[in-house]
């Protein structure tokens, strides 16, 4: 039993455990290519969502950071530096 829900942003595909199971690489296909989420319910309540994963920007470094210089190796003991203390 399919059904389509309203939300707010996509129609959303909704199907019981049973059908998810059955079509878990046909729903996972339609998700892939057409970037609608599918609600999975268990005795008529949702206990999961197959949604895309979100492709694009990619982090950027803060520019603060980009005038960081190290001049020292960062993976060297530093126990002569505590030795004072």
């Amino acid at each position: 039993m399919v059904m389509l829900t309203n939300t707010r942003e996509v129609p959303m595909t909704t199907v019981s455990v049973h059908e998810a199971k059955a079509h878990l690489s046909t729903l996972l296909t339609g998700v892939e290519r057409d970037g609608k989420p599918v609600r999975i319910c268990r005795y008529g309540r949702a206990v999961a969502e197959l949604v895309p994963v979100r492709r694009g920007k990619r982090s950027r470094v803060a520019p603060e950071l980009r005038h960081i210089v190290i001049h020292q190796d960062a993976t060297e003991p530093t126990t002569a530096e505590w030795e004072d203390a």
